[in-house]
C-alpha cells in the first residue's frame, strides 16, 4: 500500500477536519512520500529520537498521536529540535503525519481503548461530537469492583510510573459506573460529574482540579499521558497491520518524559 492510500484510508476514519480549531491534526511534514510503499514507524510523540529510530529502520513515514507543530513558526534555527525534525525529514525523505483531537474522538481511538482496558460496557461518549464519537467515554464495570480493585487494575494494565487518585475515606466503596479520557482531560470534570460516573481516568491533573472533583464527588484518578494515550498507538499498529503494509512498528524510543523519585 503507497502511503497515500494509507491516509486516505485512515482519514476515511478519523476525519483531520474534526479536529478542534487550537489543534494541529493531518500533514506536518510531506516531502513528497506519497507515491512510495508504505513503512510507517508509530509513537505518540514525534521526537528527535524517534526520527532516529526511523532512519535507523528505513521507515517513510512517522505517524503521531501528538503534533510535531502546535503553533505558528516564526523561524527555523540550528539547534531548534523542530527544525532540526525538519531537516532529517526532508534529508531523509521521512513524511511526518498526526491524528490528535480527530483520533480521540473515533470508534477505537484513544478513549475507546481505554474503555476496552478496562472492559467497560454501555459505552457512551462523554461530551459526544456527531453521531456516536464524541470526547471521552463512560461505562458500566462488570463485575463492580471496589475503589482499591480498579486502583490495582488500572496499575496493573497501564503500568504508569505513578498513580495518583482522589482522597477517599474507603477503599472497598465499590464502583460501578467508570469515566476514562486519554490525556489531558482535567477540563471535562464538570461534564464527567453530570454523567453519574464515580471515578474518572484521566491525566495531567492539578492540585484544584482533586479539590473540585471531591466537592462534585467524584473519584479522580491521573494515571499520567504517557499511560493514557500509549495504548491507543499499539491499537492503531494493529490496525495498520491489517492493511498489510510493507512494514510497520510501534516506537520504541516514545518517551514519557517524567521520572518519579522512589
Amino acid at each position: 500500500m503507497k502511503i497515500a492510500d494509507l491516509i486516505t484510508w485512515f482519514e476515511a476514519w478519523a476525519n483531520p477536519t474534526w479536529c478542534e480549531s487550537w489543534d494541529n491534526c493531518g500533514w506536518q511534514i510531506e516531502p513528497g512520500v506519497l507515491q512510495e510503499k508504505t513503512r510507517v514507524l508509530v509513537c505518540l510523540t514525534p521526537t528527535l529520537a524517534v526520527m532516529q529510530e526511523a532512519i535507523a529502520e528505513n521507515a517513510n513515514l512517522i505517524f503521531a498521536h501528538h503534533p510535531l507543530i502546535f503553533n505558528p513558526l516564526k523561524s527555523l534555527r540550528t539547534g531548534e529540535a523542530i527544525a532540526e525534525m525538519v531537516r532529517l525529514a526532508f534529508t531523509h525523505n521521512i513524511g511526518i503525519y498526526t491524528a490528535h483531537t480527530n483520533f480521540d474522538q473515533v470508534q477505537d481511538g484513544t478513549a475507546d481503548v481505554l474503555a476496552q482496558i478496562l472492559g467497560l460496557k454501555e459505552v457512551t461518549p462523554i461530551v459526544p461530537t456527531q453521531a456516536g464519537l464524541g470526547y471521552g467515554r463512560v461505562g458500566l464495570l462488570e463485575p463492580f469492583l471496589t475503589l482499591q480493585e480498579l486502583l490495582a487494575t488500572i496499575q496493573t494494565r497501564l503500568s504508569p510510573p505513578n498513580l495518583i487518585f482522589s482522597p477517599s475515606a474507603d477503599l472497598q466503596q465499590t464502583i460501578s459506573r467508570v469515566a476514562v479520557l486519554g490525556g489531558s482531560g482535567a477540563s471535562y470534570i464538570s461534564a464527567v460529574a453530570k454523567t453519574g460516573a464515580q471515578a474518572y481516568l484521566t491525566s495531567d491533573c492539578k492540585f484544584h482540579q482533586f479539590q473540585e472533583s471531591r466537592d462534585r464527588n467524584l473519584i479522580l484518578i491521573d494515571a499520567g499521558h504517557y499511560a493514557t494515550e500509549r495504548p491507543a498507538c499499539d491499537r492503531l499498529v494493529q490496525k495498520f497491520q491489517s492493511l498489510n503494509l510493507d512494514w510497520v512498528q510501534l516506537s520504541r524510543k516514545d518517551e514519557d518524559f517524567r521520572q518519579f523519585f522512589a
